[in-house]
């Protein structure tokens, strides 16, 4: 509970959970009007009622499949995780975005693609298979809009693996701004993230090395059990985050 209450600090978040308690007083208050019967505690069966169930996508789903990995990002009700998928087909070089992006966020696929173009020696595949594969990265839950710089280094780690079909390490996220040369720029909202990552299983969280101040500044009831591997090259977190292992019946990339 302290948790959850813990994304609701800041002044978006006040409102929120404000609202969330009115919701469960007026579902209180009908309940007595209508002289229904109610026990004086409420229990989990009773929030499910209240405010629906919870979102099935806030778990980590796994690294068996190339290009799927594991974001963080910060939204009006606190932090969540997001899901970047990218598949490659034949094709002639062809970038495709999907899952309502916004500009900022489609800007990164683009920074993180001409980055690996130009240094796909760090991924150990040929410049020129770039020209031969179609990239497709999707964002899941298309109806949710989404923006920000802090998908930057999730996009990254997906299309590296999807070129290489390497498994990606398992039970890590990771939230941080990319640019053309290779930095990665540390980004906002990390304490509702790290709690969002916890809820989801997370173990290891990858960011930038300017975003440790803020993982110090967390009470470390939040953050125990949790690995923070902190990075200031995009270099860097292809080469951490990408295993040597292959997925099943990985592509030949060529």
């Amino acid at each position: 509970m302290e948790a959850v209450i813990e994304q609701y600090t800041d002044e978006s978040g006040v409102r929120t959970l404000e609202k969330r308690i009115a919701k469960l007083v007026r579902y209180r208050a009908k309940q007595i009007a209508l002289k229904e019967k109610y026990s004086i505690t409420l229990g989990l069966d009773d929030l499910v009622r209240i405010y629906g169930p919870s979102h099935a996508r806030d778990k980590y789903q796994g690294n068996d499949v190339a290009g799927v990995v594991t974001g963080l990002a910060w939204t009006p009700t606190g932090g969540d995780i997001l899901f970047i998928e990218t598949s490659i087909t034949k094709g002639e070089g062809k970038l495709t975005l999907t899952g309502n992006l916004g500009d900022v966020m489609k800007e990164s696929a683009i920074i993180a693609l001409e980055y690996l173009k130009a240094h796909s020696d760090i991924v150990g595949i040929e410049g020129d298979v770039f020209k031969r594969w179609n990239v497709h990265v999707h964002v899941p839950e298309g109806a949710t809009p989404k923006d920000g710089p802090s998908a930057g280094i999730t996009m990254l780690t997906s299309i590296a693996s999807a070129f290489t079909q390497q498994k990606v390490r398992k039970f890590t996220a990771m939230t941080g701004e990319i640019t053309l040369r290779g930095r990665v720029l540390p980004v906002g909202g990390i304490k509702e993230k790290i709690l969002a990552a916890k809820r989801a299983g997370i173990k290891e969280i990858v960011l930038s090395v300017d975003n440790r101040k803020d993982i110090e500044d967390i009470d470390a009831r939040y953050t125990k059990g949790m690995r923070f591997t902190y990075v200031t090259e995009m270099i860097e977190v292809v080469k951490h985050a990408l295993l040597k292992e292959k997925v099943e019946n990985a592509l030949k990339v060529a």
